[in-house]
């Protein structure tokens, strides 16, 4: 099988007043990899060492990146929307983690700001025949704390070496015109009423599993499932078929 890799910074959160917990793209999507990808692996970041321990506990298999700083979020929900402060900015990744990402492999980047994958360091990873899926956090979320407060004022070369984008509806709004980007595939989730996948010119509606149970890390879940089904050669609508089904049994606890 294709080797898959999850890249990105770890976060701590507190969620509606309770204590922090991790959380962050490479946590959440451990939690999918690990019933869908033998051949997979988490690369990931934080200051707080303590964050990994959850982690590892979920049995994907981790390369830790040392962190001088470390993502911190506190957040509620509000239905299907987050509300949400940035309490603290994780590390910028450089081109030479590149060298922790095996050839011709699948990865996804799983960015929490703006500031965490520059455009050069993401083109290092599309060397050698890797292919990038790639979170659309990345694109709109300012690097800076305070209350969330989305914008577009990203680079453009972000997007010239990804294959797949992921996109919460909150992010697609902030983007507009979707079809103006230059990405094969792009994928925008809307919580309980599924997904929309865009590819080849088309756009379809990808329905999803409603539960009454927290949504947190149900987008990264999805991307994981979602690449790994991409690399086992599913079509990208049974991909995100695959996908909801996926984040639906993890939520569930299955």
């Amino acid at each position: 099988m294709t080797p898959l890799a999850v890249v990105g910074n770890l976060s701590r959160d507190e969620i509606a007043g309770e204590q922090p917990r991790a959380g962050g793209g490479p946590y959440h999507c451990a939690r999918a990899l690990r019933l869908v990808s033998e051949r997979s692996k988490i690369v990931a970041r934080a200051g707080d060492p303590s964050l990994f321990r959850p982690l590892v506990a979920l049995g994907v298999p981790v390369t830790r990146v040392p962190g001088t700083a470390t993502s911190g979020f506190a957040f509620h929900y509000e239905g299907d929307v987050r509300i949400m402060t940035v309490t603290e900015l994780g590390d910028t990744w450089g081109p030479e983690t590149a060298k922790l990402l095996e050839p011709g492999g699948w990865v996804h980047v799983a960015p929490l700001a703006r500031s965490d994958f520059p455009a050069e360091t993401l083109a290092a990873y599309a060397q050698k025949g890797r292919r990038l899926s790639f979170d659309g956090q990345g694109l709109v979320r300012p690097a800076r704390t305070g209350p969330l407060e989305l914008d577009a004022d990203y680079d453009p070369e972000l997007l010239r070496h990804v294959s797949i984008l992921k996109l919460a509806e909150e992010e697609a709004a902030v983007l507009g015109d979707l079809s103006a980007l230059d990405v094969p595939e792009i994928v925008v989730t809307h919580g309980t009423r599924g997904c929309h996948v865009r590819f080849g010119g088309r756009v379809e509606h990808v329905s999803a599993r409603g539960l009454d149970v927290d949504p947190t890390g149900a987008g990264d879940m999805f991307s994981a499932a979602y690449m790994a089904a991409r690399a086992g050669r599913q079509s990208p609508l049974a991909a995100a078929r695959r996908a909801s089904n996926v984040v639906a049994e993890v939520l569930a606890g299955l």
